[in-house]
């Protein structure tokens, strides 16, 4: 459509546009990357990558007043019922009956057709066609999911279909947004933005609870914060009515979604490529403690760090400090965690040591004789998972057999 720079609705539409296209393109290569040779992966590939082509020609159509594109885009419309269908059936591993796939197939090739034909420039015939058959369509399948054989599926599965079919729910409002004439009232289209909630809240799902409770409040705050920006916005622009701030918190909600999900691949990415400190110990082929210790001092976590044994602890009473540490793995320097008061001698001698070698944690690798390591960490890098690999570690070593033992 000519024109489309002056007019703030389509502008807004376009930018929603690109940024669910961008988000989808990075939750595509996210679960190629965790999943590259299966089945179902493939399934959803296919169908995201129709709503991502579908997003990409629109928002381009519209800049560029090219009629090719949009009808390029509304044959990729046409064609997700059917690519949801096949996702429904992977995720069942059950075909749906013949005569329904019949139909998906033959109602999206017709409506291909009418679009790339030019049927659809009435708008208003064809926008109700295509929208009643996806909604048929999606309907079908998430009855097809309802009634599914659950003793033919693992928990995981039944707990996969049915977060899934509760964010495909959630996010039909959203869809329906994108039938302007249909719903002409509204001040944009927010197909984007539910194509980027669906796959943001699909990519969270997984892990244990605790994790999953994380990455949920931190989508949550993602979101609540968009919506905040794109009202200061409004607030600052003169004489801003509801449909300019709806389309400012539009664009910045999926600005920030599209731009979260590109930040969490491309760290996952870095990480794969960059082993941690269990992944490195997992991988060595070190037999003793003394062997695992020089290997962890290639790490920068481990690059300083002291191991004491009873010698090099004569100045702190190893007599006094060997009976406090029976049972005990991590200690922080902070005394957050510790079983004596302040005032216990062997808590002021342990005090004294990590503060005299600068020492963030002190890890107990044995007790009879004592075997200490004294490790820093610095402040930008002591997070919870930081602790967590660190009093793995220390079991690690711990129960490796010592050179000196041997």
């Amino acid at each position: 459509m000519t024109g489309g720079f002056a007019n703030p609705g389509l502008v807004a539409d376009s930018i929603v546009d690109l940024c669910g296209a961008l988000g989808l393109a990075v939750a595509m290569a996210t679960l190629r990357r965790r999943d590259p040779r299966g089945a179902l992966a493939r399934r959803f590939l296919v169908a995201m990558g129709l709503v991502a082509a579908l997003f990409l020609l629109r928002a381009l159509g519209w800049w560029s007043g090219s009629v090719l594109l949009g009808r390029l885009a509304l044959a990729c419309a046409a064609l997700f019922p059917l690519g949801a269908l096949t996702v429904t059936e992977g995720m069942l591993r059950r075909h749906a009956p013949r005569p329904v796939k019949i139909a998906v197939l033959a109602g999206s090739l017709l409506l291909v057709l009418a679009g790339l034909l030019g049927f659809d420039e009435p708008g208003r015939t064809y926008d109700l066609a295509l929208a009643g058959f996806q909604l048929l369509t999606i309907a079908f399948c998430g009855l097809l999911l309802f009634r599914r054989d659950q003793a033919s599926l693992t928990v995981s599965e039944n707990t996969s279909v049915w977060r899934l079919g509760l964010c495909a729910f959630l996010i039909l409002p959203f869809a329906l947004s994108d039938f302007r004439e249909l719903l002409p009232g509204l001040p944009v289209r927010l197909g984007g933005v539910g194509a980027l909630l669906l796959v943001s809240i699909l990519l969270v799902t997984g892990g244990a609870a605790p994790a999953r409770r994380q990455r949920f409040a931190m989508l949550s705050l993602r979101v609540v914060a968009a919506l905040l920006l794109g009202l200061a916005a409004a607030l600052v622009t003169p004489d801003a009515g509801f449909a300019h701030a709806a389309r400012l918190c539009a664009v910045a909600l999926a600005g920030v979604l599209a731009i979260a999900l590109a930040v969490d691949a491309l760290s996952s990415a870095f990480d794969a490529e960059a082993p941690g400190i269990l992944d490195s110990l997992a991988r060595s082929r070190a037999q003793t403690r003394e062997a695992l210790i020089a290997q962890l001092a290639t790490h920068p976590l481990f690059g300083s760090a002291r191991r004491l044994d009873e010698a090099g602890l004569a100045d702190y009473d190893p007599a006094i400090l060997r009976p406090a540490l029976h049972g005990i793995g991590v200690l922080h320097a902070s005394g957050r965690g510790w079983p004596w008061p302040a005032t216990d001698p062997a808590a002021e001698r342990l005090a004294a040591l990590m503060a005299s070698h600068a020492a963030s944690h002190l890890l107990v690798l044995g007790e009879a004789p004592l075997d200490l390591l004294l490790v820093t960490v610095p402040v930008v890098s002591a997070d919870p998972a930081t602790e967590t690999a660190l009093a793995l570690v220390r079991r690690l070593l711990a129960t490796a057999p010592s050179e000196a033992a041997a």
